[in-house]
């Protein structure tokens, strides 16, 4: 459990220097240069999140805390539809989900966990699902703070961008259900 609690925080906090820390990093970035920033980022959030996965397979079933009914994990699986859509917005330019949403990716990340949170029921579970919860919450207000203090104004998406993040969203959620997920994770969602 000890190697999850440390993975999460270095993972986690690492992304959190936006959101706690803003002042700091913008004065670390000036003295040694943005490139050496964004190295040192990498390094840490890979190492944070080696050890994340790493902690959570040793952890997985040592700790139960509730049994959440079978059901569950059907909800789980309908709300993963629209993770996948939220994410892959982030990254496709010019697409209306981003430009209505503006942080989709942080969105998916809070919708990730809570479906999570409903069908899983074990410490390290709470501990995973739970930590990205409010990392997510707290990074999706910090930046849309920014945002507002920065006058931020998306441009309106087009048609073809919002369908392009439909559908690539989609194809990927079907390859998790028809086997990625349990490849990955070690667990079928279905």
């Amino acid at each position: 459990m000890l190697v999850l609690v440390v993975g999460l925080v270095l993972f986690l906090g690492v992304h959190s220097t936006r959101v706690f820390a803003e002042g700091w990093r913008s004065a670390t970035i000036a003295r040694i240069g943005e490139r050496p920033w964004k190295g040192l980022y990498a390094v840490a959030s890979l190492v944070g999140f080696a050890l994340l996965v790493w902690g959570f397979g040793q952890a997985r079933q040592q700790v139960p805390i509730w049994n959440p009914p079978a059901f569950m994990r059907h909800v789980t699986a309908l709300f993963m539809l629209p993770v996948f859509v939220l994410f892959v917005a982030a990254y496709v330019p010019h697409n209306g989900i981003r430009a209505r949403l503006h942080h989709p990716q942080l969105l998916s990340v809070k919708l990730w966990a809570v479906a999570h949170l409903l069908s899983n029921g074990n410490l390290a579970d709470l501990l995973l699902f739970g930590g990205f919860l409010a990392w997510a919450i707290a990074a999706f207000s910090a930046a849309r703070k920014r945002d507002r203090a920065a006058g931020t104004v998306y441009p309106p998406g087009t048609p073809m961008g919002t369908i392009v993040c439909v559908v690539a969203g989609l194809v990927i959620y079907a390859a998790f259900v028809m086997g990625l997920h349990r490849w990955l994770i070690g667990v079928s969602p279905v």
